[in-house]
């Protein structure tokens, strides 16, 4: 009998080709869109566009129409509220930036997903994302880079657990982007050419800011910008308005360009410095999880980059406790910043990874 697969399916054009494939593949497949807030959650009475609109769960819906088959609807919303939007408030006001769309894979995406999957007797879940996934002969599931490297999406799945892994399927990873609008043109899915979501999907037009101030009530004061000697160069607008390496909107006039280098919430100040100021080679973190091995081997070389679209360099894992490394990178990497991730790779395989600390 074919297996059963439930496919998280968002209204895009993504999922949509992955559960065409997955139909294609002799799977018994059945798509779920996941309901994670609705606009007035997220103070948007207008109906600019979200990942989670009232029009995704339309073209999710007609596209599974179009396919034959089921279409569920789940909602989250409460769980999407506490352990992300509450969760990057909180980041926020630590003086961290945080990868909302990471703790939303790590809580919410996968596991409750997988969770409504089991109760309904599916034997797999699916995604969209564009990543390989590989079992061993150990029975270990590993993840590796999608054949397209723009869109590979392994760092944003670091976090994925061995439980998750062996239940999920990734469709598209041997796929480009181009070839999946072109088989959902060819098949007649109504959103082949919609665009790709941009950005956070709960904030409209990057304001980060705005939201946390006006909808999730975080107070900001405004404070002292410092030089990196402690000389006062005027008064920032509240440290939620910076992130490291940040240069323009900073309203301070100097000598030749600053960047801000570190956010300190307890002193409310913001130091600024030069950009060189900005390169270290060591971080620390935290949260940690393993995909290629079960725990990490002290003094173990990889290749690690600390933000999405970075490129992977030279580095050394130095594990401090169970949930604790340092990581030293042969050349200085820019703008380390608390809260982002750090990703480890050995080739093209996911080691794993943890949040800066």
């Amino acid at each position: 009998m074919p297996k059963r697969v439930l496919i998280g399916m968002s209204g895009g054009v993504d999922s949509s080709v992955a559960a065409l494939m997955l139909l294609e593949s002799g799977y018994r497949a059945d798509g779920a869109t996941l309901r994670l807030f609705t606009d007035e959650d997220i103070g948007m009475n207008d109906r600019g566009r979200t990942c989670c609109s009232l029009e995704d769960v339309e073209n999710a819906r007609t596209v599974c129409y179009k396919l034959g088959i089921r279409h569920y609807v789940f909602n989250f919303s409460g769980d999407f509220r506490k352990k992300v939007i509450e969760s990057f408030a909180e980041s926020y006001k630590r003086g961290e930036t945080p990868n909302p769309c990471i703790e939303c894979n790590r809580y919410i995406k996968f596991p409750k997903m997988l969770e409504r999957a089991r109760l309904l007797e599916y034997d797999y879940i699916a995604t969209g994302h564009y990543v390989r996934r590989e079992e061993t002969s150990g029975g270990r599931v590993l993840i590796k880079k999608a054949v397209d490297s723009t869109k590979d999406q392994t760092y944003v799945l670091y976090v994925l657990t061995q439980d998750v892994l062996k239940r999920t399927l990734f469709p598209l990873g041997g796929m480009t982007k181009e070839q999946s609008r072109e088989l959902a043109e060819k098949n007649g899915l109504i959103n082949a050419r919609k665009p790709d979501s941009q950005d956070i999907c709960f904030i409209k037009d990057g304001d980060y800011a705005g939201f946390l101030e006006n909808t999730m009530g975080v107070k900001s004061p405004k404070g002292s910008f410092i030089y990196k000697d402690g000389t006062v160069l005027g008064e920032h607008k509240g440290i939620i308005h910076y992130t490291i390496g940040q240069r323009k909107g900073l309203g301070i006039s100097y000598a030749h360009p600053i960047f801000v280098l570190d956010k300190n919430p307890y002193d409310n100040i913001v130091t600024l410095g030069d950009n060189e100021d900005l390169y270290t080679s060591r971080l620390k973190a935290d949260r940690l999880n393993w995909i290629a091995l079960e725990k990490p081997v002290d003094g173990m070389r990889v290749k690690a980059k600390t933000r999405y679209s970075q490129k992977e360099s030279c580095a050394t894992v130095h594990v401090i406790s169970e949930d604790e490394v340092e990581v030293e990178f042969d050349e200085k990497q820019r703008a380390i910043t608390k809260g982002q991730s750090v990703v480890f790779y050995e080739d093209e395989y996911v080691v794993g990874g943890g949040t800066i600390k």
